[in-house]
């Protein structure tokens, strides 16, 4: 099932990229591995995943450290994404597991996130999350102050920021979504051409499985898919 799945999932991304004229070796499928197990997890890396999505940073590092150990841990290189709230207390343990953590939303989390990868050594790739919408549920920065604390993060010395993420409001009709894509892609454009120091944005994290074609179409590099490959 995962295997035809994922089929399913490229054939769609091979699609709304011929459609669009975009490369679509420019798109990541972060598999979201939210709740599942170790065997399914394995399934799609041996399908050909290579990023895994985690939305609990304890859930993760179980995860993280069986696979590290166990037969795959030799044939493919696995990043790992952190793209669930991060709490500053679970910083330390998050730095040690995620290539990237795709949900900074404030400068003292950064500031915590920086703290944690020097003592390691390790220069923290991270997205900003950004509240695209109106929903009180949602975290992430307003985008009106997007600009000033991504100045301030972009000089700290073990962080770099690749891009910027964000979740869409859950909409009947997957369109619905396209202007807050759109927002975001406006606004990684927008800061861009402000060259800030040490900063120059590419990716754009944003997308799931009921709008991620919609997201492609306005600018996604990375679309994070759960039910869709495992369900």
């Amino acid at each position: 099932m995962i295997k035809d799945n994922i089929v399913k999932i490229k054939g769609r991304v091979a699609l709304v990229c011929s459609k669009i004229n975009r490369d679509l070796s420019g798109i990541k499928i972060v598999a979201v591995s939210k709740g599942r197990g170790i065997e399914d997890i394995k399934e799609a890396i041996a399908c050909g995943i290579t990023d895994i999505g985690e939305n609990r940073v304890q859930e993760a590092i179980t995860k993280y450290n069986e696979l590290r150990t166990g037969e795959l841990a030799n044939r493919r290189t696995i990043e790992w994404h952190m793209i669930g709230h991060l709490q500053t207390n679970k910083v330390k343990d998050a730095v040690g597991v995620f290539d990237l953590i795709h949900s900074v939303d404030s400068l003292a989390l950064a500031r915590e996130i920086d703290k944690r990868a020097a003592r390691i050594n390790k220069i923290q790739d991270i997205l900003i999350e950004i509240k695209t919408s109106r929903e009180a549920t949602k975290f992430g920065l307003n985008s009106d102050k997007a600009s000033e604390v991504i100045q301030g993060i972009s000089q700290l010395q073990n962080i770099n920021i690749k891009g910027l993420m964000t979740i869409a409001p859950v909409v009947e009709n997957p369109e619905g979504a396209r202007p807050y894509f759109r927002m975001l892609k406006e606004l990684r454009d927008r800061i861009n051409n402000m060259q800030l120091a040490i900063c120059h944005m590419r990716y754009l994290s944003m997308g799931m499985t009921d709008d991620f074609e919609v997201a492609i179409e306005e600018g996604a590099d990375m679309i994070r898919i759960g039910r869709a490959i495992f369900d």
